[in-house]
């Protein structure tokens, strides 16, 4: 079934873009902070990300992308907490192994800064998600290839997504916040189009 939905929306615009962008994994991360014990915030990662983009223009304003995040890699520093967040009171990794992020849209405001329109799929929920983006540009680098960089962030509410466990703390309030901050820096590759041309 996801594997149909991305389908269907890779397809709506197949024409629009050519060019295909690789994600180099060394120069790029998918970050996110939560509060915790409401005076602070624990921060992690997915160490493993991969991406499928495409796109021709210079601004990427035609770009059609999905990222795809393997929920078993998600790193928090500490191998205890991040047991718990893969097991079925968190992501319940072994039912739903991979976190999804389908754009459909990528809007160009000014100063570098965008709008990225899409549908993020988690924890078995599809929901629309609006990030806000900055488009580094595109260059060439000192090895002879050519990339691009983007970075993104927003806020989800993991609540509509199911990821509802929580306590409460002795003197009020909650021990994990309901709100996920996000933010993501992609270091793009390009590596070959759909006509074979590098």
């Amino acid at each position: 079934m996801k594997i149909l939905f991305l389908t269907i929306l890779l397809t709506f615009n197949v024409s629009a873009a050519e060019i295909v962008w690789g994600l180099d994994k060394s120069h790029s991360i998918i970050k996110f902070d939560i509060d915790h014990l409401v005076v602070s915030e624990v921060s992690g990662k997915f160490d493993d990300v991969k991406s499928d983009i495409k796109s021709d223009k210079l601004d990427f304003t035609d770009a059609i992308f999905n990222i795809v995040l393997e929920t078993k890699s998600i790193n928090t520093n500490d191998s205890k907490r991040d047991e718990h967040l893969r097991s079925s009171e968190f992501f319940d990794a072994e039912k739903f192994p991979q976190i999804m992020f389908v754009g459909k849209k990528f809007e160009k405001l000014k100063n570098g800064k965008y709008k990225i329109y899409g549908i993020l799929d988690m924890h078995g929920v599809k929901k629309e998600v609006v990030f806000n983006g900055i488009f580094g540009g595109i260059i060439k680098d000192p090895w002879g290839g050519i990339r691009a960089g983007l970075k993104f962030q927003g806020e989800v509410d993991r609540y509509d997504y199911g990821l509802k466990y929580n306590s409460v703390l002795e003197a009020g309030g909650l021990a994990i916040g309901q709100k996920v901050r996000i933010a993501g820096n992609l270091e793009l590759i390009k590596v070959v189009t759909s006509k074979g041309l590098h």
